[in-house]
């Protein structure tokens, strides 16, 4: 294939990924609980985002706090941990999908609030659930390219009023079983907050090398997962099916190309559910014992959701672990990332 599907950068590491955990813990038999009126009638059982998505809970921010507060409280900490100091910075990328208006960026509040430089480049970048990755991607080309020498990503995203207006449409008198079905990946959205900081890998030592990896496109897919500030529309076996021909497609070329990921230490997916993570794993043939699980406890949260776990994963990583982050995003669009721990 000619282009830019796969790619390698020369001198970036990643120097601190953290996370915020929104503090209100909502269970999916709280959610049950609110759409019982729409089950009943529709004659549909209860736990169903339990047993067929495995979300248990997901969480919500407390009341005053928004989505871009968390951005900037998960962008100060991973500034504080990697000992790079704001005026350093010379690109922020925010990811995130929630907004509250199209413009100006949700960027520049962030900028603002974490009192990043005038010479500090910073915009959004939207590409659904793939976004963080992408802004990784493009940062990591900067660097290497001498253009700046610190980049911060952040992403933060609020599921509970899409979520409101989905409860509101699916208790309807009028909401039919097609409905339900056509909102149910709504319901395994949640609530949380990631942030990266990016440098050159000659001045860090020890850090973390980003090391290159594979992207590829299916846009023949682009209407099978259409969201808006009041909801999210999906086709749910069409999404899995077109993600998952993409995911090998990419894999395989990626491996012709020259990488090997048959034993990483981690496989980093995006978080979804049950369903989508077994057969991510089945498909290529990863080690199940190997891809940690979020979505359970924190459900979908959208370009938020492989950093939130990466953090996580942090933790128990050791230098030289292979790490191999793997994100896909409605529209479709998929990356895969290799880091060298």
């Amino acid at each position: 294939m000619i282009g830019n599907a796969t790619f390698r950068h020369d001198n970036t590491a990643l120097l601190a990924v953290t996370s915020v955990e929104a503090p209100v813990v909502v269970s999916s038999a709280d959610f049950d609980q609110r759409l019982a009126p729409s089950l009943k009638r529709l004659r549909l059982s209860k736990r169903l985002l339990e047993r067929v998505a495995g979300v248990s809970e997901r969480r919500w921010w407390s009341p005053g706090t928004g989505f871009d507060d968390a951005a900037i409280e998960a962008g100060a900490k991973a500034l504080a941990e990697s000992g790079i100091e704001p005026g350093q910075i010379g690109l922020l990328i925010n990811t995130s999908v929630t907004r509250r208006n199209l413009e100006p960026s949700v960027a520049v509040k962030i900028h603002h609030s974490l009192g990043l430089p005038s010479s500090a480049m910073n915009f959004d970048l939207a590409n659904a659930c793939l976004g963080f990755v992408n802004g990784i991607t493009l940062a990591a080309n900067m660097i290497d390219s001498g253009q700046i020498k610190y980049a911060l990503i952040v992403a933060g995203e609020d599921a509970q009023g899409t979520q409101e207006a989905t409860f509101a449409r699916l208790n309807h008198p009028d909401s039919t079983r097609d409905d339900y079905l056509r909102e149910f990946a709504t319901l395994t959205l949640g609530s949380g907050a990631a942030a990266a900081v990016i440098g050159p890998a000659d001045l860090h030592p020890g850090s973390h090398r980003i090391l290159g990896g594979v992207s590829r496109a299916g846009t023949q897919h682009h209407e099978l997962c259409v969201g808006g500030v009041d909801g999210m529309y999906t086709d749910t076996k069409g999404l899995l099916d077109g993600g998952l021909e993409l995911v090998v497609d990419a894999w395989n070329e990626a491996h012709t190309d020259g990488w090997n990921w048959a034993s990483m230490d981690r496989y980093v997916t995006h978080q979804v559910s049950t369903s989508y993570t077994n057969a991510i794993i089945k498909a290529v043939n990863l080690a199940r014992e190997r891809v940690p699980i979020t979505f359970p406890h924190w459900g979908n949260v959208g370009p938020a959701s492989l950093p939130m776990t990466l953090a996580q994963e942090a933790q128990t990583l050791a230098q030289g672990d292979r790490v191999l982050c793997m994100g896909v995003g409605s529209g479709l669009n998929t990356t895969m990332m290799e880091i060298a721990w």
